[in-house]
């Protein structure tokens, strides 16, 4: 089966990503399974937007992997706060700094200031504004002799509400703002308490795995 690296190393989004490609009959690969040993430096995004930041993933390691790689650029966008985190959501409570006490911490424990430093935000609107969206932009790469270029990209939303502090954090089985992400219609459970089913067919990155799969389909 043909093989594809995907360009992150999140485990969560691994683990996603792995899951919604399932039906595709592509060999998936993880980071960890390309370089069983230290994981490489990853590429620094310095893009203004979800697709420029993806697509210099993509490119950066379909050139170092030598292997086609999808990239995804996702993160949290809330209405009463611009569209803040938006493309610094993974460093939200550093103001997007990589560096500094950020690079001390474990991704658990970042994504724990994030979610903090997001409540804290939020702390005088009322649940009715706390209207957010997760947003994914998925680009897919390939090597050549000149360089990688794109193959094609995709997009994903996934509409909700920002919890009020007394009602979340709650649930186990997402990462990053799930537990404090509420699930429309009714808004009574987070992201993070949705089964793997639930999740993958109602997320942004299930919507954009599913855009990306028509093309996927035709490389086989």
């Amino acid at each position: 089966m043909p093989e594809l690296v995907l360009a992150t190393q999140n485990p969560g989004k691994v683990a996603e990503l792995r899951d919604l490609l399932a039906p595709v009959g592509f060999t998936v690969l993880g980071l960890a399974d390309v370089f069983p040993g230290e994981l490489p430096q990853e590429p620094e995004e310095t893009g203004d937007t979800f697709l420029e930041n993806a697509t210099i993933k993509a490119r950066a390691y379909a050139a170092h992997t030598g292997k086609r790689c999808l990239a995804d650029d996702s993160g949290l966008i809330v209405d009463a706060l611009g569209g803040a985190p938006g493309v610094i959501s993974s460093h939200y409570a550093f103001d997007g700094r990589t560096d500094g006490p950020a690079a001390a911490l474990s991704r658990e424990q970042r994504d724990l200031a994030n979610t903090a430093k997001l409540l804290a935000d939020l702390e005088c609107v009322q649940f009715e504004q706390r209207t957010a969206r997760f947003t994914c932009t998925m680009v897919l790469a390939e090597p050549g002799d000149s360089g990688s270029r794109v193959l094609h990209t995709a997009a994903g939303n996934f509409e909700g509400r920002i919890g009020l502090p007394t009602n979340v954090p709650r649930g186990h089985a997402g990462f990053g703002y799930d537990p404090v992400f509420l699930v429309p219609d009714d808004y009574t459970r987070t992201s993070a308490e949705l089964t793997k089913d639930e999740k993958n067919a109602l997320s942004h990155r299930g919507h954009a795995v599913r855009a990306m799969i028509e093309y996927l389909n035709g490389l086989r």
